[in-house]
């Protein structure tokens, strides 16, 4: 009887520990790793076309997490300043990519890096 009661304690405290654990947010360089590791993969960049797309990601991350400064954690910011975020970041990758790699990027690469909801 002893057994089953700390057992049943132990798988209790478990599922509490483990629906406590919070999301942690990658950080910029993390996030701006990850994209130019798949733009490299697939469009095969020079060395001048990977610095230049590393800095327009790295002022859309910092620009993007300085909007979710103060906000309760889980809330987004406003669509419309995401939005206008997003298209600023395109007109920079469009001085940088090319007509054909821009489409790519726009139709399956982006679509591919957005983060996953988790089902709940």
């Amino acid at each position: 009887m002893k057994v089953k009661l700390v057992f049943a304690v132990l798988l209790f405290a478990g599922a509490i520990v483990a629906q406590g654990q919070g999301f942690q947010r990658r950080t910029v360089e993390e996030r701006v790793k990850h994209v130019m590791d798949t733009l490299t993969t697939v469009f095969k960049f020079d060395k001048n076309i990977q610095d230049q797309t590393s800095v327009v990601f790295t002022d859309y991350y910092k620009a993007a997490d300085k909007l979710r400064e103060g906000l309760p954690q889980g809330e987004r910011p406003d669509r419309t300043q995401m939005e206008k975020l997003s298209a600023e970041r395109d007109e920079s990758l469009k001085k940088v990519l090319t007509e054909e790699q821009f489409k790519k990027f726009k139709d399956e690469i982006e679509p591919a890096l957005r983060p996953r909801r988790r089902q709940g």
